[in-house]
């Protein structure tokens, strides 16, 4: 037996003998039928009614946050994001390079200049310490402004991103910002239920972004939400996702160029169900993520990422390193597809993608490693439902 066909033999103590087994699927056991039925009945099934308001209230509730602005999906709400942070056109905003494209997209959408850094092993996310580095060798603070010595252009804000679920180590970052006086915008995307010294992440940072996208812990279909602690910026965020227009029993009048993303009341319904379950989905995928801990345990081809010991993640997908560079890899996701386990690599890094090369860019040694070694694999919550029914029996 390979390394390869040993990690599918490890996986497979898990997630037992189905013949196809997803990466990530939705999961719709509660009241979903019943609230969006109810939505529609009522005819509000666009951006205003009483499940928008409520969806809204519930994360406020559950994150801890001040405020929830939901709109049409993460991507949305970071781009709202940066501009409640006064990103420009021109300005730069540092971006891990090892993330989801959204992340330099949502800049891009503000005419700014992605700025790619280096991430960390302990957590898969950037790494506030090399940050802090590199910052102190290109930034000229001029009137309380971060100017990049190198580019001449302002570096506005910061973006990190909870990777796979995993926190970032923040509480440095935040002194970096601090220190540099850039924006803390957090991409809490892939992190709902995610949790950093018992602080949810996206509260964090001036604003956080979430997503409901349907391979997310819950999902409204697609959607996402803008999360702050600051009244005036939720006020803000909702005008901007709302077209700007100003309200009015009849008149249209729209004071700036605005944006159509708030979410719909038909998403929202959905997304009250899955909040509802989500403190029990949270569960079992952490003990699903304990499952693939101990089946790797003594492994020496590939090593289960266990959340950093400061923070609580919802192991939203669970991840294996695998050493040995990019033919290694790429093996053993070759292998585990033909024994029906569906499973992926991270993404390629962001300055490698045709649209972003040539873009400012650190020492990235850390996340072009990881790019060759990181594998996702099935992580629905309902695999450790049945992996405890095996157990059992």
């Amino acid at each position: 037996m390979d390394a390869a066909q040993d990690i599918v033999r490890r996986l497979r103590l898990v997630v037992g003998d189905a013949a196809q087994v997803a990466l990530h699927e939705p999961e719709f056991q509660g009241r979903e039928k019943e609230y969006v039925s109810d939505c529609v009945q009522s005819g509000w099934v666009s951006s205003v009614g009483k499940y928008v308001d409520r969806f809204e209230s519930m994360l406020a509730e559950y994150t801890g946050a001040k405020r929830a602005v939901a709109v049409v999906n993460g991507t949305a709400a970071l781009h709202i994001s940066l501009k409640l942070c006064d990103v420009q056109p021109g300005d730069e905003v540092l971006c891990p390079a090892l993330s989801f494209v959204a992340t330099a997209n949502a800049i891009s959408y503000c005419q700014a200049i992605p700025h790619f850094v280096d991430s960390e092993r302990y957590t898969l996310g950037l790494d506030p310490r090399k940050l802090d580095g590199y910052l102190r060798k290109i930034v000229t603070l001029r009137n309380g402004v971060a100017w990049n010595r190198l580019s001449r252009r302002r570096i506005r804000a910061v973006i990190p991103m909870h990777t796979l679920g995993h926190p970032v180590d923040l509480d440095p970052l935040v002194e970096v910002c601090e220190r540099f006086k850039i924006a803390l915008v957090e991409d809490a995307a892939e992190s709902l239920g995610t949790y950093y010294k018992q602080r949810h992440t996206g509260t964090i940072g001036r604003v956080g972004a979430l997503s409901f996208n349907g391979n997310k812990i819950i999902t409204t279909g697609g959607g996402g939400a803008i999360l702050t602690n600051d009244d005036a910026l939720a006020d803000r965020a909702k005008h901007l996702t709302t077209t700007a227009k100003r309200a009015h029993r009849w008149e249209y009048v729209h004071d700036e160029v605005g944006f159509n993303y708030r979410m719909p009341n038909l998403n929202a319904a959905l997304g009250c169900a899955q909040l509802e379950r989500l403190p029990e989905m949270r569960a079992r995928k952490r003990a699903l993520a304990l499952q693939f801990a101990s089946a790797f345990a003594g492994c020496n081809d590939a090593k289960f990422f266990i959340e950093p010991q400061f923070g609580e993640s919802n192991y939203w997908l669970n991840a294996l390193l695998v050493p040995g560079g990019k033919v290694v890899r790429d093996h053993v996701l070759a292998t585990s597809h033909e024994s029906g386990l569906m499973t992926r690599p991270v993404w390629d890094l962001l300055p490698d993608l045709p649209m972003y090369q040539g873009h400012p860019q650190m020492d990235l040694t850390v996340a072009r490693s990881l790019q060759k070694e990181v594998i996702n694999i099935p992580s629905s919550a309902r695999l450790a439902a049945s992996a405890a029914e095996r157990q059992a029996a």
